[in-house]
C-alpha cells in the first residue's frame, strides 16, 4: 500500500494517564491516525489481526 502522506510515529504519541480509559483510547487513535499502519522510529509497522479478535479489543489490551 503506497501512502501519499507520512505515517504517524508511535514514539510521538503521548497519552495522559489521568484520562478515563475510553478517552485514552480515543487520544491514541487520533494521534496515530491509522492504527493498522504507523512508524516506530525507523520501522514501519503494518498490523493485521485474525478475525477472532478485533483491533479495538487489542488496543484496549495494550492501553488499559
Amino acid at each position: 500500500m503506497v501512502k501519499d502522506y507520512p505515517l504517524a510515529d508511535l514514539q510521538d504519541v503521548v497519552i495522559d494517564p489521568m484520562l478515563p480509559s475510553e478517552d485514552r483510547l480515543l487520544s491514541f487513535v487520533r494521534q496515530i491516525q491509522n492504527p493498522y499502519c504507523f512508524r516506530c522510529d525507523k520501522f514501519t509497522v503494518h498490523a493485521e489481526f485474525s478475525s477472532e479478535v478485533s483491533l479495538e479489543d487489542r488496543v484496549k489490551q495494550i492501553l488499559l
